[in-house]
């Protein structure tokens, strides 16, 4: 139809089209002025069902005189073609506009309060969308919101209604009928029932959620999936999904999103009423109290020899932690700030992926006793350099030179520490330089968490620990090497009895430290003292509220005894303070499966997977994602796709006892016990040692009764 005429309009350009026709811009050429207009397709206009609804969309938005509504000017039929004028909107819809992190908090009030004021003047005239969603919505050029395409809108039949009602057009929305798009449909519209004001509220409740976060609350791999998950799970808070959406906005949103009607707003007023609240109580927090927020790159290894790199990332290790203890900052994970390693994106990039506003990075040059270290300070939302600084100092140095940088990094920040942040601060964990050295070379390969990696851990943490006889750090790194090799590889006394003295003298060497605190709960809990183990991780929680390690074996080992009332918000805990983490996921979906709480369950499920599939993107050949991973698959109904995770961690690693006890329980999952059974051996007979675990394992129980699981199962005693 381009550059064909249609009356006095002159049709320029396609702009779109939709489920009630398609929309192209035009010249008003009496008028001067530039015009949007919809057609009808032919097809459409000769069914008189298709012809009322068009006619009815018209009438509809016609009626609506409101800013963030589009204006309808005239009704036309030219030669048999049906159309209207309106108003042309040029700019963005939402579906271009949301980020796929979520909007800035200041562009979410930007656009969500016009976006529902807009709905609640719809609803005081009667008028029900039933059809909001991102490609319905437009952010104008000069900062405006729009609602588009009233086309399958409902038309209240309540006295003295201004709009027209007939029985015909009651057909058209009668129940039984289901019309919309599915993503942002109610649960009555999926079921085809009566749909009214309430419905807009629900599909604003699933805007307003992918606003915030970037995520669509429901998901599903096919239609069917998807209006299974709009009828039974309950969403995650968008507080929860993504740092610095303010928590008052959770239960707005959850109101939302309730499946029965009368649970929710009763009109897009009430739920503006809800916003408005929320706004105006965030104002003042936002501007004048907002928590600072940063994230720790690891050093660059400067050094000619390039091999550093264990030092480079134990000086940002370092200062991770020290921040860590500070109650008013907010500290990006090392796994979230350690993934951006050597890629070289623009820093004000990386800032706005791990949603902080500062980022500290810096580089590392040893040569002999002679150290060089820069480091500096950038403000995210503009660029600029907020601190940087040279240090040329001596080896021996470098602990001040870490609490010179995190002192620095404080001052910039305006942070006011406290008397015990500042001991804490002021405290070096060793004075011996090469004590030191082992201790981050031991780090380095903990962090591999293959046996090998963690073996030559145990080397590493012990030779600091002979250098320094008080460093409570290498004792408690020593405890956990222990621990893991009693746990997975190696289920002999020594490694207990030895996780068990080191963690005892690495409390009594640093009381006040949260890491030695859960080494001990740890250790003692291999050791089946539980309630003692119970109370070193609350103290180290009491320590330091943010350290993962404690909730998440605080969370195991209450998965050990069989508390899953208490495991599941443990490893929740864990979850949000390591959202990059997939393993308290699985392990989450797993508690509330044997809880009996499908809707969690499933929620939890789709976010490991998405979880999982990040992190083998940056690390394909990571033999424990993928066999977790695959176990996620099963459960998502996906187990053509887990097989060949399974296969790909069984070739990475086929004699590691935890791949081969993952994949007896994959093989479970799929019904083929047989080949479930033949894994449970080969990972007893290579080391797999936690009895505690097995019992509790419900992956297991369809083959808890065979005889070769019985005899397996037997030799660990």
């Amino acid at each position: 139809m381009i550059g064909s005429t249609l009356s006095h309009f002159k049709i320029t350009a396609k702009l779109g089209e939709g489920g009630m026709g398609e929309v192209y811009r035009a010249e008003d050429t009496k008028l001067g002025r530039e015009v949007a207009i919809k057609v009808l397709p032919k097809e459409m206009a000769s069914d008189p069902g298709w012809l009322q609804r068009f006619e009815r969309e018209a009438r509809s938005v016609a009626s609506l005189n409101h800013p963030n509504i589009i204006t309808i000017h005239s009704i036309e039929e030219v030669e048999g073609i049906r159309f209207f004028s309106m108003e042309l909107v040029e700019g963005r819809t939402l579906t271009q506009t949301i980020p796929s992190a979520g909007m800035p908090i200041d562009l979410f009030w930007e656009i969500a309060i016009p976006l529902v004021e807009a709905l609640a003047a719809a609803h005081d005239m009667g008028v029900t969308h039933r059809d909001l969603k991102p490609g319905n919505v437009m952010f104008t050029d000069d900062g405006r919101v729009k609602v588009l395409d009233f086309g399958i809108a409902k038309i209240a039949a309540e006295t003295g209604s201004p709009i027209e009602t007939s029985e015909s057009t009651w057909a058209m929305t009668r129940p039984g009928i289901i019309l919309g798009t599915i993503p942002y449909m109610s649960p009555e519209q999926v079921q085809g029932r009566t749909a009214d004001s309430r419905s807009d509220v629900f599909s604003l409740g699933v805007l307003l959620h992918e606003m915030l976060t970037g995520e669509r609350p429901f998901q599903g791999e096919t239609a069917a999936d998807l209006i299974s998950s709009i009828l039974r799970d309950v969403p995650q808070s968008p507080s929860r999904l993504r740092p610095g959406v303010p928590r008052g906005i959770d239960p707005v949103v959850r109101q939302c999103l309730e499946k029965d009607p009368d649970r929710r707003y009763r009109s897009a007023r009430q739920l503006r009423e809800g916003l408005e609240i929320v706004n105006k109580q965030q104002k003042p927090l936002e501007s004048e109290t907002a928590a600072p927020s940063i994230a720790v790159l690891p050093f660059a290894d400067m050094s000619l020899e390039k091999d550093q790199d264990y030092f480079c990332e134990g000086m940002a290790d370092e200062i991770i932690n020290a921040f860590t203890a500070i109650e008013g900052l907010q500290v990006a994970s090392r796994t979230s700030s350690f993934r951006f390693k050597g890629l070289g994106p623009d820093i004000q990039s990386i800032g706005e992926q791990l949603h902080v506003g500062t980022v500290l990075e810096g580089s590392v040059r040893k040569a002999g006793t002679k150290l060089r270290v820069t480091a500096q300070l950038t403000n995210v939302s503009d660029g600029y350099n907020l601190w940087s600084r040279r240090y040329d100092r001596e080896l021996e140095d470098v602990f001040a030179i870490q609490d010179e940088i995190a002192q620095s990094i404080v001052d910039a920040l305006k942070i006011e520490l406290s008397a015990g942040e500042q001991r804490a601060f002021d405290r070096s964990a060793t004075a011996d330089i090469e004590a030191y050295d082992f201790y981050l070379r031991g780090r380095k390969f903990f962090y591999e968490g293959t046996r090998q990696g963690i073996e030559l851990a145990r080397e590493m943490f012990s030779r600091a620990a002979r250098r320094d006889p008080s460093y409570a750090l290498a004792f408690a790194g020593l405890a956990n090497c222990h621990s893991y090799l009693f746990m997975y590889f190696d289920k002999t006394p020594a490694n207990k009895e030895d996780a068990v003295k080191a963690s005892q003298k690495a409390v009594k060497l640093g009381e006040d430290s949260a890491d030695t605190h859960a080494a001990r709960g740890l250790a003692l809990s291999i050791d089946q003292q539980y309630d003692e183990a119970g109370r070193e991780f609350e103290t180290a929680l009491q320590l330091n509220p943010r350290l993962f390690e404690a909730y998440y074996f605080y969370a195991r080992v209450s998965r050990e005894q069989g508390n899953l009332e208490k495991a599941a918000p443990l490893f929740e805990e864990a979850a949000r303070f390591r959202p990059e983490d997939y393993q308290p996921l699985v392990f989450l979906a797993a508690a509330y499966r044997d809880l009996d709480r499908p809707h969690e369950r499933d929620d939890t499920l789709r976010r490991a997977k998405d979880v999982v599939k990040r992190h083998l993107d940056a690390n394909p050949d990571d033999a424990r994602a993928l066999y977790l991973g695959a176990g996620i698959l099963v459960d998502l109904g996906q187990e053509e796709e887990g097989l060949e995770w399974a296969r790909r961690a069984l070739a990475l690693d086929p004699e590691d006892p935890r791949v081969l006890y993952n994949l007896a329980c994959f093989h479970c999952g799929v019904e083929e016990h047989e080949e479930a059974v033949d894994f449970f051996e080969r990972s007893i007979a290579a080391g797999y040692a936690s009895r505690e675990w097995i019992d509790k394992d419900s992956d297991l129980d369809p083959i808890r009764d065979h005889p070769r699981f019985q005899a397996a199962l037997a030799k660990l005693g």
